[in-house]
C-alpha cells in the first residue's frame, strides 16, 4: 500500500527514529556483552534482554501503522534495481527486526535461563530446554546480529545517497524535522 503524502506520517518519523536509537543502542550493548566479564555484564544482559523486547513491541507497532497508512511513492525516476533494493532491504530490516528479539528469547529459553525484562517482569519459555537448541540459536543469534549490522550501515548509506547525492526527497520523507518533501 502506498501513499499518496510525499511524506511519512509523524507517527511513522517517530517510531522510525526511537527504532534506530534502540537498535544502535543494541549493536553497542551487544559488542559490551561478549567483551566483558566485568561486574556490569549482567547490567547489559538486563538492558538488552529489556530493549529486545521493546523493539519487538515497536515493530509490531510500526507495522501496523506502516498497513494503515502505506509509505510515499518512491520517485518515478528511480531505477529498477534501487528500487528492488529498497523494497529487499526493508522486508530485510523488518524480518530482522522481528527475528533478533525472538531468536534472543528462545536461545535464553533452550539454555534455561528465565527472560526477565524491565528488572523482574519474567517471560514465558518459547523453546524447549535443549544445550544443542541453545547452541543453534546463539550461533543465529550472533552471526545475523553481523548481517543486521551491515544491513543497517547499508540503510544509511541509501539515506545518505539520497540526502547527498541525488536530493530527491527520499531521505526528507522519514527526516526527524517536519518539511515538505520536494
Amino acid at each position: 500500500m502506498n501513499s499518496l503524502s510525499p511524506m511519512f506520517r509523524p507517527v511513522q518519523r517517530v517510531l522510525h527514529w526511537v527504532m534506530a536509537a534502540c537498535i544502535i543502542a543494541m549493536f553497542f550493548i551487544g559488542v559490551g556483552m561478549v567483551a566483558t566479564i566485568a561486574p556490569g555484564y549482567l547490567g547489559l544482559i538486563a538492558t538488552h534482554q529489556s530493549l529486545g523486547i521493546i523493539i519487538l513491541l515497536l515493530v509490531i507497532v510500526r507495522l501496523m501503522v506502516r498497513w494503515r497508512y502505506g509509505a510515499p511513492a518512491l520517485p518515478v525516476d528511480l531505477p529498477v534495481p534501487m528500487k528492488l533494493a529498497a523494497s529487499l532491504s526493508h522486508y530485510l530490516l523488518y524480518g530482522l527486526m522481528i527475528a533478533m528479539p525472538l531468536l534472543g528469547w528462545a536461545m535464553l529459553s533452550a539454555a534455561g535461563y528465565p527472560a526477565v525484562i524491565f528488572g523482574n517482569l519474567h517471560l514465558p519459555s518459547i523453546a524447549p530446554r535443549s544445550l544443542a537448541l541453545h547452541t543453534a540459536l546463539w550461533n543465529a543469534h550472533h552471526y545475523l546480529a553481523f548481517a543486521f549490522f551491515a544491513l543497517v550501515l547499508l540503510h544509511l548509506a541509501a539515506a545518505l545517497f539520497h540526502a547527498l547525492v541525488r536530493r530527491d526527497g527520499v531521505f526528507q520523507a522519514m527526516a526527524p524535522w517536519f518539511g515538505r518533501r520536494k
